[in-house]
């Protein structure tokens, strides 16, 4: 029988608790009221949130309120608007056929970006395609450790392979949310763990890139961010479901 390749990762110090802290938050969250009734409403706003913090961390940094009127058109923006919306459809797709979602989100972010001939091609290069080809086993089954490991690692391993031109991170971050919504831990897409990553921004760059030396070290920083930011989506639920609540 085949060792889990991504065990290791819950012995790290800190690590488990993490994870669990996070998925807690996550469950109390998804039982807020307003989601009982107005969930469509909770959840449009947590694409919305999600996709300019995504744009944010490219370096594309827009008002939300402008965004929601319809007035900002820079490409980044509109391409994580895109792919925010187009997860709840791809999401049935992404354990199936891993590589084909992620070329499709990659159409969906860099269009406007780059050149058609550009659009869903990962570059070129037989060591990224062997890394890709080792994360989509992953996805489609090669683990059994809490989604939000799989989802941590998913995003990790995409920013530090960078396998398409352009806004590859809009692409990370939205394969990072697949794998919370195909496995069911966020069916409905509700935690804006993006709004985590750009409240921790620094923290966020910093992890992902101690992440990339591959060193227990490394590895622990960038799980722990992870879970922090997962906790920040969670506080996001609440605080939408507030609002609208209030607003109704």
């Amino acid at each position: 029988m085949t060792a889990d390749p991504l065990a290791p990762l819950l012995a790290l110090a800190d690590v488990a608790p993490a994870v669990e802290r996070a998925r807690d938050l996550v469950d109390q969250a998804h039982r807020h009221r307003a989601l009982r009734r107005q969930g469509g409403q909770v959840a449009a706003e947590v694409s919305l949130r999600s996709a300019v913090a995504s744009a944010a961390l490219e370096g594309r940094d827009h008002d939300r309120e402008e965004v929601r009127a319809g007035t900002v058109t820079d490409p980044v923006l509109q391409g994580a608007l895109r792919v925010a919306g187009a997860l709840p459809g791809l999401s049935d797709l992404w354990t199936r056929a891993p590589r084909q979602v992620l070329a499709r989100l990659h159409v969906l972010a860099a269009r406007d970006v780059l050149t058609e001939e550009e659009l869903g091609r990962p570059v070129a290069d037989p060591v990224v395609a062997a890394r890709l080809d080792g994360l989509s086993g992953l996805v489609a089954g090669g683990t059994k450790v809490p989604p939000l490991v799989l989802a941590a690692v998913v995003h990790g391993e995409l920013l530090n392979l960078r396998p398409f031109p352009g806004p590859s991170g809009v692409v990370a971050r939205a394969a990072a949310r697949l794998v919370l919504i195909s496995t069911g831990f966020d069916p409905r897409g509700l935690v804006a763990v993006d709004v985590g990553h750009r409240e921790r921004e620094p923290e966020y760059v910093g992890a992902a890139g101690a992440f990339a030396t591959g060193t227990p070290d490394g590895l622990r920083s960038w799980l722990r961010h992870y879970m922090a930011a997962v906790e920040v989506g969670a506080d996001q639920i609440t605080l939408i479901g507030d609002e609208i609540l209030a607003a109704s």
